[in-house]
């Protein structure tokens, strides 16, 4: 949800002159995104879109990175840092190379698999919480395709 969120950021400040985050907010909220000025605040800052003058006019643009560049570095992440995964319940378990559990865990967390609730991260190991039980042996496989 949040990397279509994003795209869908992408997509509009391509096609329109938004220059401030309630008009962003706004647009957003009429293609059916739900969102805060706080979630919007963050997605700016992590999609490092900037102000720019075009004919006079301040509006948002992205940098020329897309945001497939995005994922494919927290992919890289999750790629060095992981060991294995396995499940409990509705708790994904998943072991990191030590000390690499919070930048995977961000990682995974920036990467927006709607199946996650959230995670947690030690210093090696990494507990996420899935929404449904039953999407415990595709969230396993999904992890395992995605290293």
């Amino acid at each position: 949800m949040k990397s279509e969120r994003q795209e869908k950021i992408l997509e509009i400040i391509r096609e329109n002159d938004i220059a401030t985050q309630e008009e962003l907010l706004d647009v957003l909220r009429l293609e059916g995104y739900e969102a805060t000025q706080a979630t919007i605040s963050r997605d700016i800052r992590e999609l490092r879109l900037t102000k720019i003058v075009d004919g006079g006019i301040q509006k948002y643009a992205a940098p020329e990175q897309d945001l497939h560049d995005v994922n494919e570095r927290y992919l890289r992440v999750l790629r060095e840092g992981y060991v294995s995964v396995d499940g409990a319940g509705n708790i994904l378990i998943i072991n990191t190379v030590s000390g690499m559990a919070m930048a995977v865990a961000a990682a995974i967390d920036s990467i927006g698999i709607p199946e996650i609730a959230g995670t947690i991260a030690g210093d090696d190991t990494i507990f996420c919480a899935i929404r449904d039980v039953d999407k415990m042996e595709y969230m396993k496989n999904l992890i395992s395709s995605m290293v």
